[in-house]
């Protein structure tokens, strides 16, 4: 049987490591054409080498996607190399600094909404374009169970997220008529090199972060690209504006 994205040309931003990563390979090996995209251009073009190796149709191109005119020049490359995109997953983002809001620096408040609200404003803006142009297309947000529930000492990754989900909903509605879905994913606690960062900045935070999931289980980037890649197909043709969590209930409390 064909793949959940056969025939489809996908953008995933922040694809040089966990979750990105596993929605690029996820894609590849469900038929997608994929453009990888990181900062990490050496991460990136591994991971992008990699895939092709397995049979994936894959390309890497390095950017900030905080920079509107390299989100452009990213875009646009994707269109002139397969002549089409049909799936964004906006997935780059940071955590930034851990501290109570009073502690916070606007130095740091802003390269965090910058980071993760900011260059997803400036994704969309210009798949967008594209995708209503050929009246098809679905984009998927990286959000974050902090985008519904407040978080302790992540004041703006926790603004960041909230954020996101509005900017989703406008999005999806604004498309509802145009062929476009646009909706958002709400990961759990996952183990990622960004959650293992956390963890490890300070003695009991793995304990802390495992207590604050049901089971106490992390999930795996690989669980939460399947959620990501799903809302990009087909399948999903009938959901738009949604804020679907991966988290294992860590948020039904």
């Amino acid at each position: 049987m064909p793949g959940l994205a056969a025939g489809k040309v996908a953008l995933v931003t922040g694809a040089a490591s966990g979750i990105g990563r596993a929605s690029a390979a996820l894609f590849a090996r469900e038929g997608a054409k994929v453009m990888l995209t990181d900062r990490d251009e050496a991460a990136g073009k591994l991971v992008a080498a990699d895939l092709r190796s397995q049979g994936g149709d894959t390309l890497f191109r390095a950017a900030d996607v905080t920079d509107e005119a390299a989100v452009e020049a990213l875009v646009a490359a994707t269109v002139s190399v397969w002549g089409r995109l049909d799936a964004a997953h906006n997935n780059a983002g940071i955590m930034g600094a851990v501290g109570v809001l009073p502690d916070l620096s606007l130095e740091d408040w802003r390269r965090v909404i910058d980071a993760n609200l900011t260059s997803m404003f400036l994704c969309m803006k210009h798949e967008l374009r594209v995708m209503q142009k050929a009246g098809r297309g679905a984009i998927v947000n990286t959000s974050s169970a902090a985008g519904v529930v407040g978080t302790p000492a992540l004041a703006a990754y926790t603004a960041s997220k909230h954020g996101l989900l509005g900017l989703t909903k406008v999005a999806a509605l604004e498309n509802a008529g145009t062929g476009v879905r646009v909706n958002a994913i709400l990961p759990g606690a996952v183990d990622t090199p960004l959650l293992r960062a956390l963890m490890d900045a300070s003695e009991g935070a793995e304990r802390a972060v495992r207590e604050g999931q049901p089971g106490g289980r992390l999930g795996t980037p690989e669980e939460i690209a399947e959620a990501a890649v799903w809302l990009c197909s087909d399948r999903a043709r009938f959901v738009s504006g949604a804020s679907l969590a991966v988290d294992a209930a860590a948020i039904c409390r």
